[in-house]
C-alpha cells in the first residue's frame, strides 16, 4: 500500500497515520491522538506500515533472524531520509536500510544473520533509489540503491566497467560498499568500498554530508566498511576502468594445499591476471578436497592470451588445469547460472548459515587443515568456499577490519552455504560448527567480514574484533549516531 505526500502512511485498512505516541504507536486520523503524539513528517516518497509491507522486511537473505519493523519508508528524495531520521531520533526508534537486491521479488543481500533488520523501527527500501546519475571516463554518480548489475551494465555501455565487482552483481551498491565488499580484482584495486570516490551520507544525526578522501574524510571513513553504524549511503562515486571484451578463465587444480598457496600467492605477486579467487572444492568423488585457483585475463580481440607465458614458473605437480574463455560480459555475469540452479534446486530459500573471515598469510594453513578434517561435500550442499590471497596494502579502508600481525598477504576464508530442503535439521549444528571455527580463527590472528552467521556474539568478541580501532570506532558512533539508533542489527554496541 502506498502513500501520497498528503497522505503519510496507510495501515491495514487504509487509515491515515498522522503521528506516533510511544504509548501507543501510531495513531491515526480517525483516533483520537493521546498526549504526547509526535507529527509525521511530510514526504517526497511513502512510509507504509501494511503488514504485507511488514513482513517483507522482516526477515533476510539467511532466511536465519527475524524481527518486523513497525514502517518500511520507501523514500523520494534524500530529504525524505533526512527528515525520517530526525523522526526517529526525537522518538528513539531504531533505523536501518535494506538492500532488498536480487532479482524481481527474489530477496539478496549482504544481511545474512539479521545484521539490516530493525524489529521495531523504521526500515528503509533503498531499491526506491536507483538512479544512475552519470558516467563520466573513471567514475560514475550512482544511488545507493543501483546494483552492481545495472551499474555494470551501464559502465559496458561507455566501454567501462567497474574496477571492482563482486561476484554476483544484483547487490545494491550501498550495501555492498557499507560491508566492504570483495571480489576477485581485489590484487589491483582493493575492496569494492576502496573503488569509492566519494559519497553523499546522511549521519544518525540528521546531517547531510558529501565526503571523499580529502573533505570530511572522518565521515568517508567511518561509513565504508563501517556497517551501518554512523550514516546511510544515499550516493556514491565509483571508479571505472576501460573494459575489455573477452576473459580467459583458467581453473588451476592442486591436491596439496602449500603448493596452492604457493602458486596462488606467486601469481597474486607478479599480478599476472586481472582477475584472481580461488577455493576448496570437493573431489570428483566427493570423498576429500582440493583447491582450485580462478585466475582470468581479459584482453580484446579473437587471440587469447599466451597459457604458457600465464603459467610460467608455477608449479608442474598441481593436479589439473581447466580453460575457457567467454565474452567480458558473460564472464562478470557468471553468478547468474549458479543462482538458476540453487533455484531450481530449492536452495535458494532455505537457511544460509555463512561464514567469511580474513587470516593473515601465516596462520591460514593450520585454520584451512582444520576446516577440511571436519567438513563435508555435503555440508556445502549447493554452496561453495572461497581462499585466496591478496596483497593487504591495497585495502585501505580503516573500518574494515584486518589481522594486526602486519603480515603482508591477507587471505579471505568463505564458507558460503547453500543447504537443501532435507538439511533443515543441520542447520543448528552449522551454526555451532560456525562458532567453533570462528573462535579458532580468531586465536589465529583472523577478523569477520560482517557478512556471515556467527551466533553469540558478545560484547567482548566485538571489542576484540576492532582491537586497537574500538576507542575510534566509539568515538565514531558518539560523534555521528549519537542516539544509537542506526543499524541495531549488527550488535556492535549492545
Amino acid at each position: 500500500m502506498t502513500t501520497s505526500r498528503r497522505t503519510l502512511f496507510k495501515g491495514a485498512a487504509a487509515a491515515a497515520v498522522v503521528g506516533f505516541s510511544q504509548a501507543g504507536g501510531w495513531v491515526t486520523a480517525a483516533a483520537a491522538a493521546p498526549p504526547g503524539t509526535v507529527p509525521v513528517p511530510a514526504l517526497d516518497g511513502t512510509l507504509e506500515t501494511a503488514p504485507s509491507v511488514l513482513a517483507g522486511f522482516s526477515h533476510d537473505f539467511g532466511e536465519l533472524a527475524g524481527g518486523a519493523p513497525r514502517a518500511v519508508l520507501r523514500p523520494g528524495s534524500d530529504a525524505d531520509i533526512v527528515k525520517i531520521i530526525r523522526y526517529a531520533r526525537r522518538l528513539k526508534l531504531p533505523v536501518a536500510v535494506n538492500g532488498q537486491s536480487g532479482t524481481g521479488t527474489d530477496l539478496e543481500s549482504h544481511s545474512n544473520y539479521g545484521q539490516a533488520l530493525v524489529p521495531g523501527g523504521i526500515a528503509i527500501d533503498s531499491r526506491s533509489r536507483h538512479t544512475i546519475h552519470r558516467i563520466d571516463t573513471g567514475s560514475a554518480v550512482v544511488d545507493a540503491g543501483v546494483t552492481w548489475a545495472q551499474l555494470a551494465d551501464a559502465a559496458l555501455a561507455t566501454g567501462q566497467t567497474p574496477a571492482a565487482l563482486t561476484d554476483y552483481l544484483n547487490l545494491s551498491i550501498g550495501g555492498v560498499i557499507s560491508v566492504g565488499g570483495v571480489g576477485g580484482t581485489v590484487q589491483r584495486y582493493g575492496l569494492l568500498c576502496d573503488t569509492v570516490l566519494e559519497v553523499d551520507v546522511i549521519l544518525g544525526t540528521g546531517e547531510l554530508v558529501t565526503a571523499s578522501a580529502t573533505s570530511r574524510s572522518d565521515v568517508f571513513n567511518a561509513v565504508l566498511a563501517g556497517g551501518g553504524q554512523y550514516g546511510i549511503i544515499t550516493r556514491a562515486k565509483i571508479k571505472l576502468v576501460p573494459a575489455k571484451s573477452r576473459a580467459l578463465n583458467l581453473n588451476l587444480y592442486y591436491d596439496d594445499l602449500a603448493t596452492y598457496m604457493a602458486d596462488a600467492e606467486r601469481i597474486m605477486r607478479e599480478a599476472r591476471f586481472e582477475h584472481q579467487e580461488g577455493g576448496i572444492v570437493p573431489t570428483a568423488d566427493g570423498s576429500g578436497w582440493r583447491y582450485k585457483i580462478e585466475a582470468v585475463s581479459y584482453h580484446d580481440g579473437p587471440a587469447a592470451p599466451d597459457q604458457a607465458r600465464l603459467l610460467a614458473g608455477l608449479r608442474d605437480d598441481r593436479a589439473s588445469l581447466d580453460v575457457a574463455d567467454y565474452t567480458y560480459r558473460e564472464w562478470i555475469f557468471r553468478a547468474d547460472g549458479w543462482e538458476a540452479f540453487l533455484k531450481d534446486g530449492g536452495y535458494w530459500t532455505q537457511a544460509k548459515p555463512w561464514l567469511s573471515m580474513v587470516f593473515p598469510a601465516a596462520s591460514v594453513r593450520p585454520f584451512v587443515r582444520a576446516v577440511v578434517a571436519e567438513l563435508t561435500a555435503a555440508d556445502l550442499g549447493g554452496g561453495f568456499t572461497g581462499l585466496y590471497p591478496f596483497p593487504t596494502r591495497r585495502l585501505t579502508r580503516p573500518m574494515f577490519m584486518l589481522p594486526g600481525s602486519g603480515d603482508p598477504v591477507t587471505y579471505l576464508f568463505d564458507l558460503l552455504r547453500f543447504p537443501g530442503p532435507d538439511q533443515t535439521g543441520d542447520i543448528a549444528r552449522m551454526l555451532s560448527q560456525n562458532r567453533r571455527l570462528y573462535d579458532l580463527g580468531v586465536s589465529l590472528g583472523a577478523k569477520r567480514y560482517l557478512v556471515g552467521a556467527v551466533p553469540n556474539m558478545t560484547g567482548a568478541d566485538w571489542r576484540r574484533h576492532f582491537g586497537p580501532q574500538w576507542p575510534i570506532v566509539r568515538l565514531a558512533k558518539q560523534r555521528f549516531d549519537p542516539d544509537g539508533i542506526l543499524t541495531p542489527g549488527q550488535g556492535f554496541f549492545a
